[in-house]
């Protein structure tokens, strides 16, 4: 008689006891929204990220709104930015009245390409928003090198990049404005939340308006509005739980790392040439293994793939379909063939499970069912 295997979803959070002990107390403090544990969580990202400026927010969405209304982007603006990636990245723009400008991606990354940017570039372009997809950073020195020439702000979308570097450095030590995810699968989670790394003290008690509806306030009774602000705190509740993450944030980019490495040896060397599928860019310098993305061969429909892994015990997800192929997009003037690399990836790639508290076994498992179903 066998037993059926566990359900492996493809992302799964990992929370110590310590953790679930701190928020506990914060409930028990009666200090639920932003207080002395986003002052400390403030503080601790501020050192991961070599002392720049670092407010947090309720999620990693605003982060790039906000970033964007500091620079002064508005109605009138165009903001360069991917059609391979979460919807949020596009929307930001919209939002604070700009116009977004796609440009494709590069095949294997499936970063913005960046050598397609220039011809994008018009007198209205004001900022870029490149992507480090799965934490697999773009090319920095050439991204900011296009930034500098243009004079450009850059928003760096760095939602999936905690941990991840550029020649030795942090994404989010260096650059311009960095906006980070703490949602629940990323690497590490307040369960919904996020950061924007700044450049200056200006910039820092600007984002701090911004993100509780533009107050300042002076001594007990003093407040002035002197912006148009929003809701975007951080509660002292997720802070607890992200000082409780960053303790194992090395950990959990190490365990990720060596997942990635099992992935690549379990696929083999020859996976790609018999199956028609495509993995990710083998790094393993500089990405944090934020996921592990496969993109399918045109002759495999990807539903019945997920739904035949699902079967099999084994969730996996897909990130992303490409944005400009929403009815909303679509409704802006944006259509099929516009941006072909991001439409086949789109259309074809799947997530598979990653996360710090899978194992050896749990790849090969993984592996095995993929490749039942490719050959």
């Amino acid at each position: 008689m066998t037993t059926a295997l566990p359900f492996l979803p493809f992302t799964k959070p990992t929370i110590d006891e310590e953790t679930i002990a701190a928020v506990g107390n914060v409930l028990r403090s009666g200090w639920l929204t932003s207080g002395p544990n986003v002052q400390a969580l403030e503080a601790q990202l501020s050192d991961y990220f070599g002392g720049r400026p670092v407010r947090t927010y309720n999620s990693g969405t605003c982060t790039m709104e906000i970033a964007l209304r500091i620079a002064g982007i508005g109605a009138g603006d165009e903001v360069i930015t991917t059609p391979n990636s979460w919807v949020a990245t596009a929307n930001v723009i919209i939002e604070v009245g700009a116009t977004p400008v796609f440009v494709d991606i590069e095949a294997r990354s499936h970063n913005i390409d960046l050598d397609k940017v220039e011809a994008a570039i018009t007198p209205r372009t004001k900022a870029i928003i490149p992507v480090h997809m799965c934490g697999l950073p773009c090319d920095m020195d050439k991204l900011y090198a296009i930034a500098r020439k243009h004079n450009l702000r850059v928003v760096e979308d760095a939602a999936q990049a905690i941990g991840s570097t550029w020649k030795g450095q942090r994404i989010g030590a260096f650059g311009d404005f960095a906006s980070f995810s703490f949602q629940v699968n990323k690497n590490i989670m307040t369960g919904e939340g996020g950061c924007l790394v700044l450049n200056n003290a200006e910039e820092a008690r600007l984002a701090e308006k911004y993100r509780l509806q533009g107050v300042t306030r002076s001594g007990l009774d003093g407040i002035d509005v002197d912006v148009l602000g929003g809701k975007y705190n951080m509660t002292d509740i997720a802070a607890a739980i992200g000082l409780g993450q960053m303790k194992h944030l090395t950990e959990f980019n190490a365990k990720r790392k060596a997942l990635a490495q099992h992935y690549f040896a379990a696929f083999g060397q020859d996976f790609e040439a018999r199956s028609g599928a495509e993995l990710p860019i083998a790094d393993f310098e500089n990405s944090n293994w934020h996921m592990f993305h496969i993109v399918l061969p045109e002759r495999i429909k990807r539903s019945e793939f997920m739904q035949q892994m699902m079967e099999a015990g084994i969730g996996l997800g897909y990130h992303y379909r490409a944005i400009h192929l929403f009815s909303y997009y679509r409704a802006r003037g944006f259509t099929d063939g516009m941006f072909p690399i991001a439409e086949r990836v789109g259309k074809q790639i799947v997530t598979l499970p990653l996360f710090p508290s899978m194992t050896e076994a749990d790849v090969e498992r993984v592996v095995t069912a993929v490749k039942s179903r490719l050959s």
